[in-house]
């Protein structure tokens, strides 16, 4: 798992399996999952109307998305009058080729890059290696993550899988190779570890010529776009070099600043607990004398429209990437980030990445089966986005295929590999409900032979009892009860 991709990795079930294993790695996830979560719960309970501003942020998020083409052509509009360039990529790889000639036209070698998602999910970092291009990711979790020739774990904190003893030898063995060494005898207080990535930053920013940014949100009517941070590091590279990138996930614009107040008191409360993110920066285009002199905005696709035609899946392009569903999942708790081996990890991972990458590799089709669909991960979304909902759908489009939209096109995609035995036991129990007196037989044929039962299932079903009991078959079934006991009465013979 080094050079930042995510490529060739194993089926969610074997990877999981592994990182369950590490007993540090599940140690730090708890105690870090355990906090945010605990904190957040608090912030929300703040607010006597979160069930309403829930509520309004799902509402403008489903009406922009039914008219997602008008508002990307305002922020066009919008951003162009104001001095900015619109680029616009259908994939990631047009994405990478976009950004690279935009970095190569300014003569820079090095970029400094504010933490985004949809540069993670497009692999920009290699791109830009690929070209010569050195990016230095400047969020002190990213930063964590890059030095340790690492992926991001986590949607919110990319470094939740190490503890301070583990960033403090990164710091100590590989901050000389990226700049800045650590001072000596550098322990690991988080002070002294903050410090240290203050330092090595700082001679960055003041070099740094072009910068490289995601956006929280794009206001559609003025243009204007929005990120959201905790430690300052975002507002430097957005104010002090010369050129700024932007690369925006389509889904990510809002008609109004009056939306926007709406999600500018939901994200901070669901990701860090606080009643507002200490650093909020805006801009619109370019101005004389202030911040960058040139802007370009990149807007990503990259399978987005296609979920957009899923009418149960493309609930998941509401996400605001809060990160609270992976705080509470019990399957992320244990098996962290990478094995979800996608930008997106834990719940909203499961049902986004499949539906952007679509199911045709080992590892997506299993994303939608990472989940107990105990449905904490619905009650906590700031946007109610029906995880459990989707996972079922996305369940079945990977057992029993059909049609799908894959690049603006309706296609029919087949069924993935080894599902033939859950497809046949639902078709026979399918079958078996709507025979009721063959239902009737089979129950009574299970009740004599209860004692034969075994406590583990053999084949296919080996995987359910590893870590489940067969649950034991009562002597006689309800209906048989309720005959013997109630003589048929309201049975409906």
């Amino acid at each position: 798992m080094s050079g930042g991709t995510y490529l060739g990795m194993p089926a969610f079930p074997k990877a999981a399996s592994e990182s369950t294993q590490n007993l540090t790695l599940r140690g730090n996830l708890r105690h870090a999952t355990h906090t945010i979560r605990d904190k957040r719960a608090k912030a929300v309970a703040e607010l006597d109307d979160w069930a309403g501003l829930r509520a309004a942020g799902a509402a403008i998020k489903n009406r922009t998305l039914r008219h997602l083409d008008h508002y990307l052509e305002q922020v066009e509009a919008a951003v162009t009058a104001a001095g900015g360039q619109v680029h616009w990529a259908a994939d990631a790889a047009e994405a990478n080729r976009i950004v690279t000639g935009l970095v190569r036209a300014t003569g820079e070698t090095e970029v400094v890059k504010v933490k985004s998602m949809a540069t993670q999910e497009i692999g920009l970092n290699d791109a830009l290696a690929e070209a010569g291009i050195t990016a230095c990711e400047t969020d002190l979790a990213e930063l964590i993550v890059q030095l340790g020739d690492d992926l991001p774990s986590h949607i919110l904190v990319p470094a939740i899988h190490r503890n301070r003893s583990e960033i403090r030898d990164i710091f100590r063995e590989k901050m000389a190779d990226w700049g800045r060494p650590a001072p000596d005898g550098l322990t690991d207080t988080p002070r002294e570890l903050a410090e240290a990535a203050r330092l090595h930053l700082r001679e960055k920013f003041l070099r740094a010529k072009v910068a490289i940014s995601g956006a929280n949100f794009m206001v559609a009517e003025t243009g204007t776009l929005v990120v959201v941070e905790s430690e300052g590091n975002g507002r430097m590279c957005l104010t002090l070099p010369e050129t700024l990138i932007s690369v925006v996930g389509i889904e990510k614009v809002v008609p109004t600043w009056q939306d926007l107040e709406v999600f500018l008191q939901l994200l901070p409360r669901s990701s860090t607990a606080e009643r507002m993110n200490p650093y909020t920066s805006m801009w619109t285009g370019t101005t004389d004398g202030d911040g960058p002199r040139t802007f370009h905005l990149v807007l990503l696709d990259n399978g987005r429209t296609d979920t957009l035609a899923d009418t149960v899946g493309r609930q998941a392009l509401r996400c605001i990437r809060c990160s609270a569903c992976l705080n509470v999942c019990p399957v992320y708790e244990r098996a962290g980030g990478h094995a979800y081996g996608s930008a997106y990890p834990g719940p909203i991972g499961a049902i986004l990445t499949p539906q952007l990458r679509g199911t045709d590799s080992e590892l997506d089709a299993s994303l939608p089966y990472a989940s107990t669909l105990c449905g904490a991960c619905y009650e906590v979304c700031p946007v109610a986005i029906d995880i459990p909902e989707v996972l079922v759908h996305l369940r079945e489009r990977v057992v029993e295929g059909g049609e799908v939209t894959r690049n603006g096109r309706k296609v029919t995609i087949r069924p993935a590999k080894g599902h033939a035995a859950e497809r046949a036991a639902m078709r026979a129990a399918r079958w078996t409900l709507d025979h009721p007196g063959a239902l009737r037989r089979l129950q009574r044929l299970a009740s004599r032979t209860r004692r034969l039962h075994p406590r583990r299932l053999p084949g296919p079903g080996r995987a359910w009892t590893d870590t489940r009991t067969v649950p034991e078959v009562p002597a006689e079934s309800f209906r048989d009860w309720w005959q013997r006991t109630r003589g048929g009465e309201g049975s409906g013979k």
